[in-house]
């Protein structure tokens, strides 16, 4: 990994004590201090995290609200897994209670041991899923393919990095091989990748097994309507469900608590009726000697019976994914308290049931429910079925908007639909290639028996991507010991490929489903990610030197526009050649001309006070400014005058702070000491305000004209100048190379949306640079 360069006064330096304040005689403490960069990003040393604790009252209300936005998906998984488990049949009815045996200590291994008492603990700052994971690792080890690092990115208050322990020695010997392999830092991605992909899959089969599933149910009052008959419905129901999604999942998820609620009341109690009613003596499955005896008789065919009971457990990653909506101690009570003893209870019923009907088992749900409760249940499954899908979509719109922000998915419009919960989105072109996927897959498989095939593979695959990564945070950065680190992917992970073993077995009986899909999205964001990467290393190899604006300077044909000009660049560490190719073109310059780079960081959140590093381009007197702007992958952007609005002001904040240090270089040691060190209070306000109330800080006549002259020049007009890079391969690539950028990403390029529609930049005050750029 390219290391970032020590610029002077050019770029987004290092923040290394060898700024250009290394040589004036200052206590050597407060040297680091100095350099503009550091001033920035060291204004806020803490801030409210995304995990902090609340109250008893607030994490009961979130529990109850997470029942309905979570679990829905698990809590109906009871309409299918008997069926999905036994395809041909039962040919014994103790088989029952190794199932049984097996879906009760799935259920405890998998959801309620790993997830809720260990996986939800390596959180991004309370954000979980895959690539909060990957965001996690990346602030311990350089693992990013992109070089675009700084110090100044670790002062920011939610970095939160650990503190040493006595097993550093070990974490750092990983963290240095990691970042030393360049293959490994590939794997990771594609890891990570796939297993987005996965959970984006999800998007697409749980709605069509959980709707398809609920009104399958009708069959038993409507005997004459067809099996295609029902797949019509359901693709009725599927097409709705999509066209209300742009009404945002905090209008359409929140008001579903309730209706889970109601469902898992529902199945319980019809769980214990059946249990009294048929067969009490299935509660012998707690007995894990039962799941021994059942494949001592079945064999192979107990093994492949295992790709329907991993159906018990769909959804509980997004225990994981969610968890940025609430918090831990939510989830956790809602998972033990609400979900667990009501699937079990189904579930335990619907065994009792079969034990005396097993002839019934291709429809158990709906055979097993007592007649007067049969259309109150149905109108309940319907709605679970909805929520279930919902939980699924919401998070692969979520997904692809981490993507996005991290370079790996091409541009789309991310519509933040909550103000309540910034994490909340909605993507117009995603939610409607979901909706015909979903339409396509219901109305070819038409049942639940090949979907559950796929169904199954997509949800272990994701389980056991956790698993690694989990691994590698447990190891890397939590320091367990070697002990816990070594059980863990071996009880959780192995049991994971057991199931996915059984999955696979299935793999031309619909298991392709969840790989294609998967195998489309990597193409999609491999290749995005790939051109993005050697892009930015274009720019880093070619930037310009620090010299190139001084020699504007002297250039008398140079005319200076009125206006402030905001040159956009990916580039954070020095100048990128789209200057020169500006200025080459078109002999003028704005007379503040700013080049901002918007760059995320592997956090969620940055608070807005956090967000702008700033730094002169010398000469100070020709008003070259060098901005980097910083997000985290969770973060909603301004719209254009909230950004133009909030750059200026920590533009002239920086110009305060930058003159006042180098006025503090006048004065004693002490003098400075208590200027660098604010009291809160001042912290919370602009810096010119709580400046002035001390002697020492009245900045200089330049400084006051300075801050003059762009307010005079925003009056005038901002200016966004974009740059519009086309990127080729090079006449000496090689014809994989060809393809992938000359025709996949060009491809992608033209009919994704454009850089402008995605970006804080205005319509009417745009001017694109275009340039070509030869990878």
């Amino acid at each position: 990994m390219a290391e970032p360069q020590r610029t002077n006064n050019n770029g987004a330096a290092n923040g290394n004590a060898d700024s250009e304040y290394a040589s004036e005689k200052l206590p050597p403490k407060r040297l680091q201090r100095f350099d503009s960069l550091h001033i920035e990003a060291g204004k806020i040393p803490g801030g409210p995290t995304h995990a902090a604790k609340v109250g008893w009252a607030t994490t009961l209300h979130l529990a109850f609200q997470s029942i309905g936005v979570v679990y829905g998906d698990m809590g109906t998984s009871p309409l299918y897994v008997f069926s999905s488990t036994f395809t041909d049949g039962i040919n014994n009815t103790d088989d029952l209670l190794g199932v049984m045996s097996l879906i009760i200590y799935t259920v405890i291994l998998l959801p309620l041991i790993k997830y809720c008492f260990i996986v939800l603990r390596a959180n991004d700052n309370g954000d979980g899923g895959t690539f909060a994971l990957y965001s996690l690792i990346s602030r311990y080890a350089r693992i990013s393919l992109i070089p675009n690092q700084q110090a100044e990115d670790a002062m920011v208050s939610r970095y939160k990095l650990e503190s040493p322990t006595n097993r550093i020695k070990r974490a750092h010997w990983i963290k240095n091989k990691m970042e030393n392999s360049p293959k490994f830092k590939i794997t990771l991605f594609l890891v990570t990748v796939l297993g987005t992909s996965m959970v984006i899959g999800d998007g697409v089969l749980t709605p069509c097994i959980s709707v398809l599933s609920a009104v399958g149910g009708i069959q038993q009052k409507a005997t004459t309507l067809t099996q295609g008959q029902i797949a019509g419905i359901s693709i009725a129901i599927l097409i709705v469900l999509f066209l209300v999604q742009r009404f945002g999942t905090d209008k359409v998820g929140y008001t579903f608590a309730p209706i889970i609620l109601t469902w898992f009341i529902l199945i319980a109690g019809i769980g214990v009726y059946n249990l009294i009613k048929h067969d009490t003596s299935v509660l012998k499955a707690f007995n894990p000697k039962y799941i021994v005896d059942y494949f001592k008789r079945n064999g192979k065919q107990g093994w492949i019976s295992l790709g329907g009971v991993i159906l018990c457990i769909t959804g509980t990653e997004a225990m994981f994914a969610d968890l940025g909506h609430f918090n831990m101690r939510a989830i956790q009570i809602g998972f033990s308290v609400v979900l667990f003893p009501s699937v079990l209870l189904a579930y335990i019923g619907q065994a009792a049931y079969l034990r005396i009907y097993p002839e019934n088992v291709a429809n158990t749900f709906y055979k097993s429910i007592p007649g007067p409760l049969y259309w109150p249940t149905f109108v309940v499954a319907v709605a679970a079925a909805i929520i279930a899908s919902q939980a699924m979509i919401s998070g692969a719109f979520a997904i692809i908007a981490q993507s996005q922000v991290l370079g790996c998915f091409p541009r789309v419009r991310v519509t933040h639909t909550s103000t309540k919960f910034e994490g909340q989105v909605y993507i117009p072109e995603i939610n409607y290639a979901l909706m015909i996927l979903c339409v396509a897959v219901t109305a070819i498989f038409q049942t639940t028996e090949k979907i559950g095939n796929a169904y199954g593979i997509a949800v272990v695959f994701v389980m056991f991507i956790t698993t690694l990564l989990v691994t590698l945070v447990m190891t890397m950065i939590w320091k367990t010991s070697l002990l816990w680190i070594a059980l863990f992917p071996i009880i959780f992970g192995g049991a994971e490929l057991i199931y996915l073993s059984s999955a696979f077995y299935k793999f031309t009986q619909g298991g392709y489903l969840p790989l294609v899909f998967a195998a489309i999205l990597m193409f999609i964001m491999a290749t995005w990610h790939y051109v993005h990467v050697h892009r930015y290393n274009y720019e880093l190899q070619n930037k310009v030197s620090s010299n190139y604006v001084a020699e504007l300077a002297s250039r008398r044909n140079l005319a200076r526009l009125p206006g402030i000009g905001f040159l956009y660049s990916e580039l954070v560490q020095g100048i990128p050649p789209i200057l020169p190719h500006l200025v080459e073109n078109v002999p003028s310059i704005h007379s503040v001309l700013v080049i901002i780079s918007i760059k995320y960081l592997p956090i969620s959140k940055i608070e807005t006070n956090e967000r702008f590093l700033f730094r002169y381009v010398e000469p100070k007197e020709y008003r070259v400014f060098r901005c980097v702007v910083r997000y985290g992958y969770n973060d909603k952007v301004e719209d254009p005058r909230e950004f133009e609005g909030l750059l200026i002001e920590h533009m002239k904040e920086f110009i305060h702070q930058e003159s006042f240090y180098s006025q503090g270089r006048d004065h004693s040691a002490e003098e400075v000491e208590d200027a660098i060190e604010p009291s809160d209070s001042v912290r919370g306000a602009t810096l010119s305000k709580s400046f002035s109330d001390r002697s020492i800080v009245v900045p200089p006549n330049g400084c006051m004209d300075v801050i003059q002259i762009i307010q005079r020049e925003m009056e005038a007009g901002v200016v966004h100048m974009l740059g519009e890079t086309n990127v080729v391969a090079g006449p000496n690539a090689d014809l994989l190379k060809k393809i992938i950028v000359d025709y996949a990403y060009s491809f992608m390029r033209k009919n994704f949306r454009q850089p402008e529609k995605i970006t804080c930049v205005p319509h009417n005050r745009l001017l694109r640079v275009g340039m070509t750029y030869e990878i």
